[in-house]
């Protein structure tokens, strides 16, 4: 766990006092450093257990008010990433790696010391390399894919991350004005990368795509295989699938009816990457469901910024189908509340399940008005129904990630309800707005239910205690709310 801004400050009122702090502090006032070069490269290894080798360098200076004797660096777990064989060079010779100190672990468990000796001095310039591998993962979804043809990285975990000194002002080192992403695949491979194509080399059989990451771009992921493409034309396809085998049916009426979502979510909560042109929709057959009480091997899809992955069962259903569409929205909804945006644990099933739920609601209504709308609601109640049946009940805004599987299903049945009910409340422009703004404003920070209330009373000029108050630590669902749907009261001004 790497650290995180306060969650407590208005999202506003956050971004303000960033800017300031950025422009301010030309003259040090506590230890720190910054990163004057960087490169990061991923290389796919192939074979029956391939794996991805992993590099970061880095050039540093120290930008502080003290000497260091050690730098702290964030790192992919173990298990779940599957990293091996750590190395790490200072200025060319290798240097082990500590765990933190026992009173840090537990917040920063997989944040490891590197020693510096002798010690940096202030105004000295570092070299640092840092390599792994990772193979087998043990939880492929959005952080991790890999397989014999084809692999992902999200945009989170898989890099090491350089950790400010452990002073309550000191900030993170900022990455350079260019920052260089290399991947190293076989030359059959197609790729997508965060940044601008900065060229394509081919050797050997190998293939080099480089990308150009500036400092206002989010971190860098990877897509990469030996795919098929339904096109190749990023002007005039609406969207695009990359698959192992070539599509069997015409895939036209599924990548319009996947723009025309992907169109609403950026009309409705903000535009995303510049670079990024069309929604990609990507084989993996690695992909598992991850179902509370369900079918490891059933069909899934998953965000990745840009698009969404697909696993085969997913596939199996049919690329017009309704259920194979409605996977897609709720992955690339994703893409703004999940991806542009993470967090906290307390908010991550409220929000980080509940937001990409209430999406969908908004794509119903865009395309089928009303009645559309209605319905998803509806259907969003009897889930709830039905899994109370099997549990008793906690109020989402206290069940997480963590908690029983028969609470997290009334939970996530429940969350997008809410973001309905604030709608019927306070009318759907504002609410949608302050959304907006959240995404836009905390873009590439942690948020939590402090952060999306800030939001929403800057955007509808309101006090939301009570609805946060009934909705996030009570139970049941409110019987006003329950009637407007199930009674066919217009459902909101």
């Amino acid at each position: 766990m790497t650290r995180t801004h306060p969650r407590s400050i208005a999202p506003a009122l956050l971004a303000l006092l960033l800017s300031l702090y950025g422009a301010a502090c030309t003259v040090p006032l506590t230890p720190g450093y910054r990163i004057l070069k960087e490169s990061r490269e991923v290389k796919f290894l192939p074979g029956h257990v391939p794996a991805l080798q992993v590099r970061a360098t880095f050039t540093l200076q120290n930008s502080g008010t003290s000497e260091l004797a050690f730098i702290d660096a964030a790192f992919p777990e173990e298990q779940a990433f599957g990293r091996k064989n750590l190395r790490i060079q200072v200025d060319g010779r290798d240097a082990a790696p500590s765990n933190l100190p026992r009173e840090f672990q537990d917040d920063s468990p997989n944040t490891l010391r590197i020693p510096l000796d002798p010690s940096w001095t202030q105004k000295q310039k570092r070299d640092l390399v840092i390599e792994y591998s990772l193979s087998s993962p043990e939880d492929p979804g959005p952080r991790i894919t890999l397989g014999e043809a084809d692999f992902h990285l999200g945009f989170r975990g898989w890099f090491p991350v350089l950790q400010p000194p452990r002073h309550a002002l000191a900030p993170f080192p900022k990455r350079p004005d260019k920052t260089i992403v290399t991947i190293r695949v076989p030359d059959n491979f197609l790729v997508l990368s965060r940044g601008t194509p900065a060229g394509r080399k081919q050797a050997a059989g190998e293939a080099e795509h480089r990308f150009l990451l500036r400092p206002q771009d989010l971190a860098p992921y990877v897509v990469a295989g030996g795919y098929a493409a339904s096109s190749t034309d990023l002007r005039s396809a609406p969207a695009i699938f990359w698959t192992l085998q070539p599509l069997k049916d015409g895939p036209k009426s599924a990548e319009d009816r996947i723009a025309a979502l992907w169109n609403i979510m950026q009309s409705e909560f903000g535009p995303l990457d510049r670079n990024i042109r069309v929604p990609h929709i990507v084989e993996s057959p690695e992909l598992r469901a991850h179902i509370p009480g369900g079918d490891a091997g059933a069909p899934a899809a998953a965000p990745f910024p840009g698009g969404a992955l697909v696993n085969p069962p997913a596939l199996a259903l049919g690329i017009g189908s309704d259920e194979f569409l409605e996977m897609v929205a709720h992955a690339l909804a994703h893409n703004w509340f999940g991806e542009e945006l993470y967090f906290t644990p307390a908010a991550a099933l409220g929000m980080g399940e509940g937001l990409p739920d209430y999406a969908t609601i908004v794509i119903d209504e865009a395309r089928g008005g009303a009645a559309a709308r209605r319905q998803r609601v509806l259907k969003f109640l009897r889930a709830y129904d039905e899994a109370r049946k099997h549990a008793e009940e906690n109020p989402f805004g206290s069940t997480t990630m963590q908690s029983p599987p028969d609470q997290r299903r009334i939970a996530r049945a429940k969350a997008p309800l809410f973001y309905v009910a604030l709608e019927d409340s306070y009318g759907e422009p504002p609410v949608r707005a302050g959304l907006k703004d959240l995404v836009t404003l905390l873009r590439g920070r942690e948020a939590g239910y402090d952060d999306l209330r800030s939001s929403l009373e800057q955007s509808t000029g309101r006090n939301l205690a009570e609805p946060f108050r009934l909705w996030l630590y009570g139970k049941g669902i409110p019987q006003d709310f329950r009637e407007r749907y199930e009674n066919e009261v217009e459902p909101h001004p």
